[in-house]
């Protein structure tokens, strides 16, 4: 039997997944590590945090699984997006913290961008709204902040990565340093019509091209890395999301997918034309095997899925773990009046409000602790909503129903209100790590352990439909309701 290691490196753990021929899970792991906050709306990662848990997690894999690591046929990498990586090309050391996605700090840069009229040079080239989300105004950040970076950057000697270049340039012991097409397209430097860094992006923002990876196709030979002993090709490569298209088959034009993580992330193969979005999406790249035209995705990103569960459980003390949420959630019949908007980090599509904070409306005496977490939840559900509305407008036809996958995936409640909330069928796969199966299959199939995507969707199943119920009514007086909690929290942190 040969297996895929897929490593799965998130914004709050670094998981392993070993998968089969028969793309079942042999073996997984995940391993949480720690946030960094050193101010308000500031988020950062060690990067050094990155790398051990990630491959501490890879070796624990295999020593449980029994596999031996000539059983190991590739090497697939998904990676939290966006996340920026300065280090030394000599010494191999970070220069600063990862600043996460998530982070804000460089809202400043952005707005003095869009003043400048830059936003639609941006768009065009890289399918983009200008946000401190994205990873060109965070380089700039560090080569600006961090003291004699901006002159070592200049002489060459700092290198730049996502969170998939960092990892292969460790796993190769600095050998290769290299990404691919859908996180370069999440730079803002990358233009996805010419498929190269682009001269007068990385001029806007000054920053030299020596730091910059070469660009590869998503299933595509990388590099080797020593893994016990044995040299096992690195050969698939894709952004969380990009990966998760991949893995629940959405090959065809006009078929999405809803990632329920940390944040919430629904996607639509577009084809092979990189159509620019009128409803406040993004276009993206997706993941395609070398030598394969390339394909591009509709994107809406919404921040705080996932992470809003984290919250209550973790700083708001409501419940002791996460899968407790639907519990709680069911001990109510509504929210009695309740709406939460978890702008804990601005707004993304398809509103792109960076000074939107978060927000609890319809408050009265009467309300308890579970409503709350039923406002949350359904939160999560409503936000999807905005960004299938808004995928819609921009198609000009309406989804037949929506593939599902991600952690919160597997909460009941959240699942049956989405149906509710949307009108549509929600599809859940059975399995349900599909980010880690998306790059495990395009690192197999550059390997050749299987033969074609035909092949890959026989092997696909799904475990439950989730039907709406709700009137039609009923769903239009919440939504509205909702459309009117979200215009509370906007702006809310602009001066």
């Amino acid at each position: 039997m040969k297996y895929i290691m897929a490593l799965d490196q998130g914004t709050t753990s670094s998981r392993a997944v070993l998968v089969d021929e028969n793309q079942k899970i042999a073996s997984i792991l995940n391993r949480e590590y720690p946030q960094i906050y050193p101010k308000e709306g500031w988020v950062e990662h060690d990067p050094m945090e990155i790398w051990s848990s990630q491959y501490g997690v890879m070796m624990e894999t295999i020593a449980k699984s029994g596999v031996e690591p000539a059983q190991i046929a590739a090497i697939g990498i998904t990676n939290q997006r966006e996340t920026t990586i300065v280090w030394d090309k000599n010494t191999g050391k970070p220069v600063y913290n990862a600043i996460v996605w998530q982070c804000r700090r460089t809202a400043p840069i952005i707005e003095d961008l869009q003043k400048r009229g830059k936003t639609e040079l941006i768009r065009q080239k890289t399918g983009l709204i200008p946000d401190a989300y994205f990873s060109a105004s965070k380089i700039k950040w560090i080569l600006d902040n961090v003291d004699g970076a901006r002159e070592k950057a200049e002489r060459g000697e700092l290198l730049f990565g996502t969170v998939d270049t960092w990892l292969i340039w460790k796993l190769t012991g600095g050998k290769v340093h290299a990404t691919d097409k859908t996180n370069a397209s999440r730079t803002m430097l990358f233009n996805i019509h010419t498929l190269e860094w682009d001269e007068e992006l990385l001029e806007i923002f000054g920053v030299p091209q020596s730091m910059l990876p070469a660009v590869k196709s998503s299933g595509e030979i990388y590099g080797m890395a020593n893994v016990g002993g044995v040299n096992v090709p690195i050969a698939g490569i894709a952004g969380d999301q990009q990966a998760a298209l991949f893995g629940q088959c959405c090959y065809e034009k006009g078929e999405a997918k809803n990632t329920y993580g940390t944040g919430c992330f629904l996607l639509m193969n577009i084809g092979q034309t990189p159509t620019i979005s009128k409803n406040g999406l993004l276009t993206t790249i997706a993941a395609t095997l070398e030598k394969e035209e390339t394909q591009y995705a509709l994107e809406g990103s919404v921040f705080v899925g996932g992470a809003l569960i984290q919250w209550l459980r973790d700083e708001m003390r409501f419940f002791a773990e996460s899968r407790d949420a639907e519990y709680y959630a069911r001990k109510v019949s509504d929210t009695g009046g309740v709406y939460v908007v978890p702008a804990f980090t601005g707004l993304g599509a398809p509103y792109w409000d960076m000074y939107a904070r978060g927000t609890i409306v319809g408050i009265t005496r009467g309300t308890k602790r579970e409503h709350i977490i039923r406002a949350a939840q359904e939160s999560i559900a409503y936000q999807s909503y905005d960004l299938v509305e808004a995928m819609e407008k921009d198609v000009g036809s309406p989804l037949k129903h929506l593939k599902v996958d991600g952690g919160a995936s597997r909460d009941g409640f959240l699942m049956s209100f989405q149906a509710d909330i949307l009108g549509k069928d929600v599809v859940k796969p059975s399995i349900h790590e599909t980010t880690a199966l998306g790059v495990a299959t395009l690192a197999g199939l550059t390997v050749g352990l299987w033969k074609d995507r035909a092949q890959i969707k026989q092997l696909w199943a799904t475990e439950k439909t989730y039907q709406p119920t709700m009137s039609a009514l009923e769903r239009e007086t919440k939504l509205g309701k909702w459309r009117k909690a979200v215009e509370r929290s906007r702006g809310w942190a602009n001066d």
